[in-house]
């Protein structure tokens, strides 16, 4: 059935940065609105909550500015003081929704930067030229200049020429603000011989290190092989030098990081022994380690793993292990304090468990899903554990996207 015109009072924004609005037929949920707009909105059909797109202002916000029309840009048509606000309401509305708490949520902390603070980035390659992946029933859009990406990784990108990077399908880039320096990831299913002058391209273009990943179901799932030059560089999280790949998982906005890093420990406090789930390659973790007589990081990945006690063994942290191990089946004796930095899904119910029948009486949670986190907030309470302070972080400037710093005690 076609699209339907349809005009609407926006009551308010929701996670994913739509605007919630009612007629007749119930509630539509609209992208590209702002709360006490009156847009026209083109709103597909169908039962329980309709989904539209705006199509024209007719009431604009005084929050509303002018914004590119990019597929990664869900919230950039708000100022940014006001995404800061909104935001802080997502974490809030999550809390009261799905933890059922009234708690104080602090003021969102900003990120350093607005734009160009992505230290990564994935594109398809085509013969126009690199593109977003299709989004919402459009075709790969050509991205020309992304101004969510580091000024490093659009100085490569202006320099490619997508022909030359055949037969890749997609390449992958990461950047460090604390070097410039810039490495690269090509997808693409062959041979290493295959890809050489693609690798070539990428050198000529300023990256320092060139890596090939097979295609797979899960990202990078099917093993990663340097090519060329160097796979690793340095990045600055907080206080703590981590080596950063560009396939290897890694917050993409460094700076707005490490300020979640360093209050994460701050609300962590101090005692003999703190424990990372999910620590990835320990940059939480080590910034534990001055507070603490031994820090544990765990993880599933052995290459955050690897790249977490090369980093400590440069450093000379030597009260921080790295150890291979699922949050579901975690047993630490001694644990004073758990730190928790899970995936989106957040943590599953083994977790939560493990973590009830530890010895440790504070956790600190931090969560890129205000969903999962209150969520998984609302079953701990409801086992004992007090909710302390609520502070989200802004990774992602320009996106719904939020983090949230979090700590429970009991």
């Amino acid at each position: 059935m076609p699209e339907a015109l349809i005009t609407l009072e926006i009551e308010k924004l929701v996670a994913g940065g739509l605007g919630l609005a009612r007629d007749e037929s119930g509630v539509v949920l609209v992208r590209g609105a702002l709360p006490g707009e009156r847009v026209e909105a083109a709103v597909r059909p169908g039962r329980g909550v309709r989904q539209g797109v705006t199509r024209e202002v007719l009431r604009a916000s005084p929050d509303r500015v002018e914004a590119p029309d990019l597929p990664t840009l869900d919230l950039a048509h708000a100022a940014y003081p006001a995404q800061l606000v909104y935001k802080r309401g997502f974490v809030e509305e999550a809390l009261s929704r799905i933890a059922k708490l009234r708690h104080p949520v602090a003021g969102t902390v900003p990120s350093p930067h607005e734009w160009h603070y992505r230290n990564t980035a994935q594109y398809l390659v085509t013969p126009r030229g690199l593109a977003y992946r299709e989004r919402r029933g459009r075709e790969p859009l050509v991205v020309g200049q992304d101004p969510l990406v580091m000024e490093q990784i659009q100085a490569v990108m202006d320099r490619l020429d997508p022909q030359h990077l055949d037969p890749a399908t997609e390449v992958a880039f990461r950047a460090s603000r604390l070097t410039g320096e810039v490495v690269a990831a090509l997808i693409g299913a062959g041979e290493p011989r295959n890809f050489l002058r693609a690798s070539d391209h990428l050198l000529d273009a300023g990256v320092v290190g060139v890596s090939l990943a097979q295609p797979a179901g899960r990202r990078f799932g099917a093993g990663v092989r340097l090519i060329a030059g160097e796979a690793e560089i340095q990045e600055q999280f907080g206080r703590v030098r981590v080596g950063v790949t560009a396939t290897g998982f890694a917050q993409v906005n460094p700076e707005a990081a490490g300020l979640a890093y360093l209050h994460a420990a701050e609300l962590a406090g101090s005692g003999l022994h703190a424990v990372d789930l999910y620590g990835g390659a320990g940059a939480i973790g080590r910034h534990l380690a001055p507070h603490f007589d031994r820090v544990t990081v765990l993880d599933t990945a052995a290459e955050a793993l690897s790249r977490g006690r090369q980093a400590v063994a440069l450093s000379g942290e030597r009260n921080v292990t790295y150890r291979s191990g699922d949050a579901a089946r975690f047993s630490e004796l001694g644990t004073d304090v758990i730190v928790v930095d899970p995936p989106r899904a957040g943590l599953d119910e083994g977790a939560r468990d493990h973590i009830h029948a530890s010895t440790a009486d504070r956790l600190v949670y931090v969560s890129c899903d205000p969903a999962t986190w209150a969520r998984d907030v609302g079953d701990l309470t409801r086992r004992g554990w007090k909710l302390g302070e609520v502070t989200p972080h802004d990774f992602y400037p320009q996106t719904s996207h939020v983090e949230v710093v979090s700590v429970l005690n009991r």
